[in-house]
């Protein structure tokens, strides 16, 4: 079979865009899992984070799909969501929309670019929890703030949400790259605690209303970025007092940078989230779902204009951490 796709990135978590709204190409969930373990391993000439699949939806405008690189699916990713928001706002001629994720019906919207000449999408991430069953923990508090957690480390205080995806939050004075992948390796093979595996994120605060992220993402590893850690992130450093939450939170990370808008709703919280949705490259993949992982791949439009352009606003962030 052949079908097209496109590479696209928010903070260069990058992803791979199936349109199955436009064209039903037949795909069950056991052909997705395949054809997103094939296409997202980094040896070939794809790789990705994972597979964005854009579907029509009964109840929203669309629906949206995401398989991280080893096939799961998770409940949620807000890299990803404006990636698929910019595809679905621009197949459907609009500005904003709904769309369907696997836990809720989410508004999306283009909005003010967050640097120059960058396409920028503001989606809310929602629902939002802190109860300990929802990721699940498995603790004796129903809730987790800056609390230890002796399994994974003695040391650390973490707060968990879920957003809806899980993930640990553990704020710290310097991040080490060697210790998220330790502490994200650990966590996620920790299945007494983490049944369902755990998103982890260290946070650094790096001056007012500005954090830096780094993530270990459930079923990827180390990512540039993971647009719900940052969300969650912001979120608990407004709880905790760190940063104010009737302001943006600047967010960098090793892929650029976000904004988030922490909301207070009559339920909780839910994060308005903004940033880039970038597309690199176009093309199409031609496949035999009986010879996977092997597949041929041809390119056909590289949006360098836009790629340089990311470029400016990742060497400005970059600054921005140096100048911390």
């Amino acid at each position: 079979m052949k079908f097209p796709i496109l590479k696209t990135h928010g903070s260069y978590n990058d992803f791979i865009l199936i349109d199955e709204y436009s064209t039903d190409y037949g795909l069950n969930d056991e052909k997705r899992t395949q054809l997103t373990k094939a296409l997202c391993d980094r040896s070939t000439t794809l790789g990705a984070d994972g597979i964005l699949f854009v579907q029509k939806s009964d109840q929203a405008d669309a629906r949206m799909r995401i398989f991280n690189a080893d096939g799961t699916e998770p409940e949620m990713c807000g890299n990803g969501l404006r990636c698929a928001s910019r595809y679905i706002t621009e197949l459907l001629s609009t500005q904003q929309a709904t769309v369907e994720t696997l836990k809720a019906n989410l508004p999306v919207k283009q909005t003010e670019s967050l640097y120059e000449n960058i396409p920028t999408f503001e989606v809310l991430i929602d629902p939002v929890s802190f109860d300990v069953s929802t990721l699940p923990v498995i603790h004796d508090k129903s809730t987790l703030i800056n609390t230890t957690i002796p399994e994974l480390s003695p040391h650390l205080l973490f707060t968990a949400v879920s957003m809806p995806n899980p993930h640990i939050v553990t704020i710290v004075d310097e991040i080490n790259e060697q210790d998220v992948q330790e502490i994200g390796e650990k966590a996620n093979n920790l299945k007494s605690v983490f049944p369902k595996g755990v998103n982890v994120s260290f946070v650094k605060r790096i001056g007012s209303q500005q954090i830096f992220v780094q993530t270990y993402e459930r079923g990827v590893g180390i990512t540039n970025s993971c647009g719900t850690a940052m969300s969650a992130s912001s979120l608990i450093t407004c709880i905790l007092h760190m940063n104010d939450a009737s302001q943006d939170v600047t967010v960098l990370n090793n892929g650029g940078m976000v904004r988030c808008k922490v909301n207070t709703t009559a339920d909780g919280y839910t994060v308005s989230l903004k940033g880039n949705a970038t597309y690199v490259y176009k093309g199409t993949v031609t496949l035999d779902f009986s010879t996977l992982p092997s597949f041929t791949f041809e390119q056909e439009e590289t949006f360098t204009a836009e790629d340089q352009q990311y470029k400016e606003l990742e060497l400005y962030a970059k600054k921005a951490l140096q100048q911390s």
